[in-house]
């Protein structure tokens, strides 16, 4: 496979895309907003004026997108893959790596594969910096087959790329994911809140803590966000909501209680009516610092 299509082209797109790209991938693309798309056109990818048009030279397309009607909607809608898919290219593969429902995708493969069209779930985790790196982990549901043949894409945007299983089981997995990433963020949240009560210099604690066995990604790197107040978004409050909403769809469908995973829905959805919602994920620190009266860096 040489001719990619890539649709959605913000944080996470635009730099998976440049990545398949400098991989020597030939690189159709679209989005919403075309002015979205300047940086990998200027990097020599192509523009399409819709989703179909990506689909009629493309033998196989990326999707990044926000939620599960979007996914559906640049699939199945006017204007969609399936309407410029013209059948006579054999095989045509369709990699979701939004963040979308675990059932919604398996409806989706059934209804693909009516056209003829394969569908592989490939979430991805890593953050802002793992995408400009090609560090993400790719987490892969679908065919064995259909993976391997799209293994040197999957290897263009990430160090770690697993099959998990079948159809579905990628987005199960990147909502396994999203729940570590919550719950981990608040304890991050109250140990910065107890060392900043107790008087202690962040970064001292910080250099101590993520050097031992308290240690997390979202330590690591959010943790010195935190303390220099730094809440620019790598990844937004809004967009982990939407995951949790998944999650929680997940939960009630297993009859599986999950508590610490409804604490953080609730206190992520909190800190969004509070206005943080576009704000990194790490804003859920204000939340903390209000109850316990403490004032972090402003910035």
């Amino acid at each position: 496979m040489k001719r990619i299509g890539y649709i959605g082209l913000g944080i996470m797109g635009s730099a998976m895309a440049s990545n398949l790209l400098k991989a020597g991938f030939e690189l159709t693309v679209w989005n919403r907003t075309r002015s979205r798309a300047t940086g990998v056109l200027e990097r020599g990818a192509r523009w399409a004026d819709s989703p179909a048009q990506v689909a009629a030279t493309a033998e196989a397309i990326c999707i990044n997108v926000t939620d599960t009607p979007d996914v559906e909607q640049v699939i199945f809608g006017p204007g969609g893959i399936v309407e410029g898919n013209p059948g006579d290219i054999a095989d045509l593969v369709v990699i979701d790596h939004s963040t979308i429902s675990p059932a919604a995708t398996r409806q989706f493969a059934q209804r693909l594969k009516e056209h003829g069209i394969h569908l592989l779930d490939a979430p991805v985790t890593g953050g802002d910096l793992g995408a400009r790196n090609a560090s993400l982990s790719v987490m892969v549901g679908g065919s064995p087959e259909i993976f391997d043949r799209c293994l040197p894409i999957f290897r263009a945007v990430g160090k770690a790329v697993t099959h998990v299983g079948p159809t579905g089981s990628g987005q199960a997995c990147k909502a396994c994911n999203q729940v570590l990433c919550a719950v981990n963020l608040l304890g991050v949240c109250e140990a910065l809140a107890l060392a900043k009560k107790e008087g202690l210099e962040l970064e001292k604690m910080l250099a101590v803590t993520t050097a031992g066995a308290g240690n997390s990604w979202s330590l690591s790197n959010l943790g010195p966000q935190i303390a220099a107040g730094d809440m620019r978004p790598g990844f937004m409050i809004d967009l982990l909501n939407k995951d949790l909403r998944i999650v929680r769809s997940e939960m009630d469908q297993l009859g599986l209680p999950l508590p610490a995973t409804a604490l953080a829905t609730e206190l992520f959805r909190a800190a969004a009516v509070q206005g943080y919602g576009g704000n990194g994920t790490q804003a859920v620190s204000r939340l903390y610092a209000h109850l316990a009266a403490i004032e972090y860096a402003q910035r």
